[in-house]
């Protein structure tokens, strides 16, 4: 598997693409469609994959800076929440009139929300345009993005765990998302930096990593208690070490423990998908297959049109709204979420892969064209979530 993600890595990113799509795609040959040398769905590689999910996330939270998050205002907010409501509204309704049931939809339109910061800061650094004022927007958007897309996934999970979707289930999940994550911003505000300074005191040896991997496993667990998404407790792990002095020491030791989990939770998400499940000679597949292009059109419309969604904001919404499209890690998160849940049959899973896929390909070509690139390059990115999903 870690052979098969960084030879993908590296083939990718020599065509300009990040290593996330190659570590994908890798899986998808490695995986059932392709060779058959992995299946997902062995205990093993289940366990891998998910301490992958958990790395991932905490160095999301890592990267975001939650005060310089105010500082971008409201245009920032009105682009995210367009960019959530307008694919999810687009893509249930898609999904809907291609006969799909409610809880399927709800699922797919929720894979449409999210927006990979990781790969977005990368293109816009490379273009020399991560401190513009259009890469402060796309970056505060896509982080808040990815707060309200990991709120979406907690409602999701608890629909499909309780049945029938209703109003007053999708408050009680909403609430319990929100009521663990803000618990455990406050408390954790108060408790952790103590606990940082102690372990950093002490002077042991990746000390600091293993008090990250603590936090962030025993919060995961305590946000599955919760009914909670479990990544919802290793996303607030990672705001927490984010705001201590020592969160670009912890920053550093969690990337490089991701160069070895992370890429083992793309590769096995790529083996999920079952490429047989699209073959037109397949009954069902035809479906599969115009679910995803529907899929790959009502993303790009709807994030696209987020770009225009601050009517102060007076910089070029052409790239904020292209810069918003590429889905990335964190669709791929839904999406293995709902196959697991049983939400999701493979040939549904692979029409949801094909739209992460498509997006995350075209929104870097798209940047290029739309940004002339600068003389001089943009701030470098700090070690953390961007390496790991652009890096082989």
């Amino acid at each position: 598997m870690l052979t098969a993600a960084k030879i993908g890595g590296v083939l990718a990113q020599r065509i300009g693409q990040p290593a996330v799509l190659g570590e994908l795609l890798a899986g998808i040959v490695v995986g059932g469609s392709v060779f058959g040398l992995v299946d997902p769905h062995v205990n093993t590689i289940h366990l891998l994959a998910e301490l992958g999910v958990i790395v991932l996330l905490l160095a999301i939270g890592l990267e975001t800076d939650l005060a310089s998050l105010m500082k971008v205002g409201g245009a920032a907010a009105l682009v995210a929440i367009v960019g959530v409501v307008a694919p999810f509204g687009l893509g249930y309704a898609g999904c809907r009139m291609m006969g799909l049931t409610n809880i399927q939809s709800i699922m797919a339109g929720a894979t449409l929300t999210a927006t990979s910061v990781g790969i977005t800061a990368r293109v816009l650094s490379d273009l020399g345009r991560l401190s513009s004022k259009e890469g402060q927007v796309i970056l505060g958007a896509a982080v808040i993005d990815d707060v309200l897309g990991l709120i979406i996934l907690a409602v999701v999970a608890g629909m499909v765990d309780g049945g029938e979707a209703s109003a007053s289930m999708v408050g009680i999940v909403t609430l319990k998302a929100f009521g663990f994550l803000a618990g455990a911003l406050l408390l954790g505000r108060l408790i952790v930096p103590w606990i940082v300074k102690q372990v950093d005191r002490l002077d042991l040896p990746g000390g600091l990593m293993s008090l990250a991997m603590i936090l962030a496993l025993a919060l995961a667990w305590l946000a599955d208690l919760a009914g909670s998404a479990p990544i919802i407790g290793a996303f607030a792990a990672g705001l927490l070490l984010a705001g201590t002095v020592k969160r670009h020491d912890i920053e550093r030791d969690v990337t490089r423990l991701g160069y070895f989990f992370v890429p083992l939770f793309f590769v096995a998400v790529g083996a999920m998908v079952d490429l047989s499940a699209l073959d037109p000679r397949v009954p069902g597949a035809g479906r599969a297959i115009g679910v995803g292009v529907m899929l790959v059109v009502v993303g790009v419309i709807g994030k696209f049109i987020a770009g225009y969604a601050a009517p102060q904001f007076k910089g070029d919404r052409r790239i904020v709204g292209v810069g918003m499209i590429p889905r990335g890690e964190v669709g791929l998160i839904f999406a293995q979420m709902g196959l697991a849940k049983g939400v999701l049959d493979e040939a549904l899973f692979g029409a949801v892969t094909l739209m992460v896929v498509v997006t995350t390909f075209l929104a870097p070509p798209l940047l290029r064209a739309l940004i002339v690139k600068s003389d001089t390059p943009g701030p470098e990115d700090e070690s953390g979530i961007a390496d790991l999903v652009t890096e082989a």
